[in-house]
């Protein structure tokens, strides 16, 4: 009986498990571009924008998954990519996360707006936080994978330029053009639209950040960073998947959870015992 269970259970999750390491691959990736270029807060903004466009087509009478409503929730990331571009270009005027903080409550606070004359409101704004990951199918991962594969064979080709854009001081500059950042977050808007409307906006930016952040404590390059996020990512996803199941909790919710905790107990961990290893918090010029 407990042999049939758990083979039951590998079935209904390796879907969703696969999808959850194809999420890890890419967004740990991107989030060492966004950590280098110090814009943390962008996926949760891009997410909410995405958010907004996938609720906007509903409003609009369009099906959640639909074509239509994907296009018109990448149109909306695409808009915001070109703003997070130009206000690069013009840091001096204006903030870059500054920007991206007003981007994120405009998107939000539409949101609301929009789901309030929507039947079913607080249905589709729990599925915007943290998605329906358990119930994606096989062609669900296939699709994902594909556009993943996608944006990840531009980066390839232009790996020199979105690097230095993202990795040098002033890297945009050097390479002459703001189009190397408008191709980044445009890239990263595909991304995102499509990992909102399986994951949720939480679990996307838990995708993104976590892996990154940690892997930073313990490595100086971007492919031994890589490799470790990755490895992270596998072994949270899995741990969050099986335990979720097991103790029947919302799996978006709960992956959340344990990508989250782990930042919080390593620095609860560092400010407790760091002095007993010798490490020293960094003093701020």
């Amino acid at each position: 009986m407990h042999l049939e269970s758990f083979v039951e259970a590998v079935r209904f999750l390796s879907a969703p498990f696969v999808m959850c390491l194809i999420l890890a691959g890419i967004h740990c990736y991107l989030g060492l571009h966004v950590l280098a270029r110090g814009v943390i807060f962008v996926d949760l903004s891009l997410a909410q924008v995405a958010a907004f466009g996938a609720t906007l087509a509903i409003l609009m009478g369009f099906e959640h998954h639909s074509g239509a409503a994907y296009f018109i929730s990448l149109g909306s990331t695409f808009v915001a990519a070109a703003l997070f571009a130009l206000a690069r270009r013009h840091e001096k005027l204006f903030s870059q996360e500054a920007i991206i903080g007003i981007v994120y409550a405009l998107a939000s606070a539409a949101v609301v707006l929009v789901v309030d004359r929507i039947a079913h409101g607080a249905e589709h704004i729990k599925d915007l936080l943290v998605g329906q990951v358990l119930w994606v199918t096989w062609g669900d991962v296939l699709k994902t994978a594909l556009i993943y594969g996608g944006v990840s064979s531009v980066h390839y080709a232009f790996r020199k330029q979105l690097i230095a854009a993202s990795f040098s001081h002033g890297g945009a500059k050097k390479v002459g053009s703001p189009f190397w950042d408008f191709l980044f977050y445009a890239l990263f808007g595909v991304v995102i639209t499509s990992s909102v409307s399986m994951a949720g906006v939480l679990q996307v930016f838990a995708y993104l950040i976590v892996p990154s952040v940690v892997s930073t404590l313990f490595f100086e390059s971007i492919r031994a960073r890589l490799i470790f996020g990755w490895a992270l990512g596998l072994v949270l996803s899995m741990v969050g998947m099986a335990l979720s199941y097991y103790w029947d909790l919302p799996a978006g919710a709960f992956i959340v959870v344990c990508f989250a905790s782990l930042p919080v107990a390593l620095l609860l961990i560092l400010a407790l015992f760091g002095s007993v290893f010798g490490i020293k918090p960094r003093v701020l010029d």
